[in-house]
């Protein structure tokens, strides 16, 4: 494994890499003086510098090492999420809201998000919501962060998961609590710059691997046309999009309510839930408060398109592109420890596909009664091969050999060399080989997990692929890269729920304004509490790292986005306006995530009660159950703030004339 090839030189770059992250926190300490130094960096930064923070604190290990495993198992449909964070992330936000922001938070002198909404609008109760909303909810996007850093720290050093969470999470404390913003955005400048020369560095490596750019995407197109896992929820291949409709599909056995689901998944959800969700990111927003004019923001806005493009561009063309190198390219090698998986049908091995409370209540294929699938499981039955990789004869990697039964078609079908087609396995146990495994990414990224099962986690899919695909010294780059990503965002989240417990409800409840620089600290330090325990409590990672950020950000689109660009260029817009339309975004969002979309409302557990047994209210429906809030709620938050503002008075002119100052 490449966490026993590090050795001196690798381990010292890393030291280095840490001091060097150290001095800029301690250089931001420095020439922070003030509130304002330390809550939106003195409003001088320079554009190469704020451009790199916007970037590097929107992408992270969730886009990297989430997003790009779900790209793995759906392709290159990802790619419209390219387009909306480029088109709507960059262009939209810097063009067009950039400068308002900027301008009204000078103008109001407002230091934080909730607080330009809380000064636009004269309402206390609009910045104490804001902030609670960010100080409450922000630690779960931060936990998906740390989950795919901390994970990818942990196989490329072999140290324990916990433990890396643990050194990770203190690091990051020290820096973000001690330097402010001033120097989240330095380490941010650094950090983006080592993330932009990885990915460059992993694509043009990845294209030489599959047979150059024409030649990996025709393979791309012809392995997709073979059965697939998710065939049943509308997967065409991975370099097309998955079939579009709404309603049941007549199937031979009988309508399919999950035929269009995957389009849903990955245009509601995935492209617009985050796509549109950026626009409010407190922790983004701020940025734009941090430059002295719109020439900044006109500079900045081309650098931060190229690095948005390389970022999520190569994370989700890479992902896409594994199943390429799965399939055709790997060889594994080392000692065949055990084969497991032969025999009766009892006797069988399943490897789960998919977790998901109620998920297989009443299986029509009689999978509940075999023990090793749990009620709430899906998985596919196999016999599998375990090899010791790294010479210490403990199995260390599971490859599936052959599937049985109905899963046969959609399994992969290994190949030892040596072996005769149709030969057993059994016979090379004990003697190094050479496996073929013939995989799809997604069916590679195998793990075997505490209780003894096996299971597929998306956000195995990418650090696989660069341990087995690339030179050893681009573990290394990677490991930069994956630290970078983290580290970044990481911090400029706990950045943004420290002061929206500071800035925005402390001052707010004790009317002592000026003086909650150390309750920010205090409340940088319980996100990081908050984010380290729900890590703890979710150590593979898996398709969480994803969903918590498209939650995120569905959330903040629907809560704040109205009120955010209502109140930046309508006048009409009134205080009872953005109030309602807060409520009703919050609010639906909520009630869907809890009682309709099936992939959080089962996790929670609730809906169960009211429905029963069912992962959804609507789970007799088709699509509905994986349609993401965004789609309602934002909408209805909306039509609330036009509607309210409509029948309620207006702000003062006077206060008009500040907040619009000409």
């Amino acid at each position: 494994m490449l966490a026993q090839s590090l050795g001196l030189i690798e381990i010292i770059v890393v030291v280095i890499y840490m001091m060097v992250i150290g001095y800029l926190g301690w250089l931001g300490y420095r020439r922070t003086r003030t509130a304002t130094d330390y809550l939106v960096a003195g409003r001088k930064v320079h554009p190469f510098v704020m451009a790199l923070s916007y970037g590097a604190t929107f992408i992270s290990t969730s886009a990297i090492v989430g997003f790009g495993g779900v790209a793995g198992m759906f392709g290159m449909s990802l790619l419209w999420l390219t387009f909306l964070n480029i088109f709507v992330g960059i262009f939209i936000a810097f063009v067009f809201l950039g400068g308002p922001t900027r301008k009204m938070g000078h103008h109001l002198d407002a230091h934080t998000f909730p607080e330009l909404l809380g000064r636009r609008y004269q309402s206390k109760f609009v910045q104490i919501f804001s902030g609670l909303v960010i100080f409450l909810f922000m630690p779960l996007y931060a936990a998906a962060v740390l989950i795919g850093g901390c994970a990818f720290i942990a196989s490329q050093f072999g140290i324990d998961y916990n433990t890396a969470l643990l050194v990770f999470s203190v690091l990051i404390a020290a820096y973000v609590i001690v330097g402010g913003l001033k120097g989240v955005m330095y380490t941010d400048a650094l950090q983006g710059s080592i993330m932009f020369v990885g990915m460059i560095v992993l694509l043009v490596f990845t294209y030489v691997i599959v047979g150059g750019v024409v030649e990996g995407h025709r393979q791309l197109v012809e392995l997709g046309k073979n059965p697939n896992i998710f065939g049943g929820i509308g997967f065409q291949g991975w370099a097309s999009m998955p079939k579009f409709g709404w309603g049941a599909v007549e199937a031979a056995k009988g309508p399919n309510l999950d035929g269009y689901n995957l389009w849903w998944i990955v245009i509601s959800t995935i492209t617009l839930g985050v796509g549109i969700g950026v626009l409010a990111q407190p922790q983004l927003a701020v940025r734009f408060m941090t430059v002295k004019s719109r020439r900044e923001l006109n500079r900045a806005m081309l650098i931060g398109g190229i690095f948005i493009l390389i970022m999520t561009g190569v994370a989700f063309t890479v992902g896409s592109l594994s199943n390429v190198y799965f399939l055709t390219k790997e060889k594994v090698e080392g000692k065949l420890v055990s084969v497991t998986g032969v025999g009766a049908k009892s006797e069988w091995d399943w490897v789960i596909a998919k977790k998901e409370r109620g998920l297989n209540l009443n299986p029509e294929d009689g999978s509940k009664k075999n023990p090793a699938i749990g009620p709430d499981e899906k998985a596919v039955p196999c016999q599998l091969l375990h090899l010791d990789t790294s010479g210490d004869d403990e199995a260390d990697t599971h490859l599936i050999f052959k599937g049985y039964g109905g899963a046969a078609a959609i399994t992969p079908k290994a190949e030892i060399e040596g072996l005769a087609k149709g030969g057993d396995p059994k016979t090379f146990v004990g003697r190094q080989v050479v496996v073929h495994p013939r995989a799809t990414a997604y069916m590679r990224a195998i793990v075997k997990n505490a209780d003894g099962t096996y299971e597929c986690k998306t956000s195995r899919i990418i650090p696989y692929y660069i341990r087995s695909a690339m030179p050893k010294w681009f573990g290394l780059l990677f490991l930069l890269t994956l630290l970078a990503a983290a580290m970044s965002t990481l911090s400029s989240q706990f950045h943004a729920v420290g002061t929206s417990i500071g800035r925005d409800v402390y001052e707010q409840v004790t009317g002592r304004h000026g003086r909650s620089i150390g309750v920010t600290r205090i409340g940088i330090l319980i996100g990081i509490v908050l984010a380290v325990i729900i890590s703890y409590l979710n150590p593979g990672g898996g398709y969480i790292i994803a969903r918590a950020t498209a939650i995120f950000f569905g959330l903040c689109a629907s809560t704040f986005l109205p009120a955010f660009i209502g109140g930046l260029f309508f006048k009409r817009i009134t205080r009872a306006g953005a109030i309602a339309s807060m409520i009703v975004g919050f609010s639906v969002t909520a009630f869907w995530l809890v009682f309709v979309k099936t992939s959080e409302s089962s996790a929670i557990g609730l809906v169960q009660k009211f429905a029963g047994g069912k992962s959804s209210i609507l789970a007799d429906s088709p699509n509905w159950p994986v349609v993401d809030p965004i789609l309602i709620a934002l909408p209805l938050s909306i039509l609330t703030v036009i509607i309210v503002s409509l029948m309620t008075k207006p702000s003062s002119k006077e206060h008009l004339a500040d907040c619009f100052h000409k």
